[in-house]
């Protein structure tokens, strides 16, 4: 795929939609990563309906320390794989407190040293609380990035270094959440809707119906 194509693709995903962020419902880069944290393996409705009930009661690293863990699960329990989470969370928690006064920090190398957090969570958090121009490859992206052929590979970490590098620098920021949103409602793991696609004229991928 050449430059010229993807821009354009970029450029009708903009038009589309001109200011994309998640569907995981926050307030402050703290909310933010405590749903991001829940979102491993389970909807962002899911994680929506557990945080509404759980953010009005705790939505600090204090807050949350004094539920513990037992108490955190009663929020989360609906939730997929919530035993190992709260865990995480309440580790996460205390090193916050301890190393970064209650904070969430800006800087990569800090995120993924949190409990649970790895370089997807990371790229989320530092680019939709922050701001940075960072894309974070979940299943979504990895699969409209093949399949379109915008930014093809084998690994995760292969299509991400791949998209920082083609995606021209005004899209970066958001090129995330296009995608994401691109490939949970439109370009679908069993069913893509390639009839309703608005870059299926320069989708690359063999096997659409058009």
């Amino acid at each position: 795929m050449n430059a010229e194509k993807r821009r354009e693709i970029f450029q009708r995903l903009r038009t589309a939609n001109p200011a994309p962020t998640t569907e995981l419902n926050y307030r402050t880069p703290f909310e933010l990563l405590v749903a991001v944290a829940l979102s491993a393996q389970a909807t962002d409705v899911g994680v929506n309906k557990a945080t509404k009930r759980l953010f009005p009661v705790a939505n600090t690293p204090e807050a949350i320390l004094a539920l513990g863990e037992e108490g955190l699960k009663d929020y989360i329990k609906t939730i997929g794989l919530y035993n190992s989470k709260a865990a995480n969370i309440i580790k996460t928690c205390r090193k916050l407190l301890e190393e970064h006064d209650g904070e969430v920090p800006r800087d990569r190398q800090s995120l993924e040293a949190l409990p649970g957090v790895g370089r997807k969570t990371a790229n989320v958090i530092l680019n939709t609380a922050f701001g940075e121009p960072t894309i974070a490859v979940d299943t979504h992206i990895f699969r409209v990035s093949n399949r379109t052929g915008l930014a093809p590979g084998k690994t995760v970490r292969t299509v991400e270094d791949k998209l920082m590098k083609v995606t021209p620098p005004e899209f970066k920021r958001d090129a995330h959440h296009w995608l994401i949103l691109h490939g949970r409602y439109v370009c679908k793991a069993r069913k893509p809707d390639c009839f309703n696609c608005p870059i299926a004229d320069l989708c690359e991928w063999p096997e659409k119906p058009l």
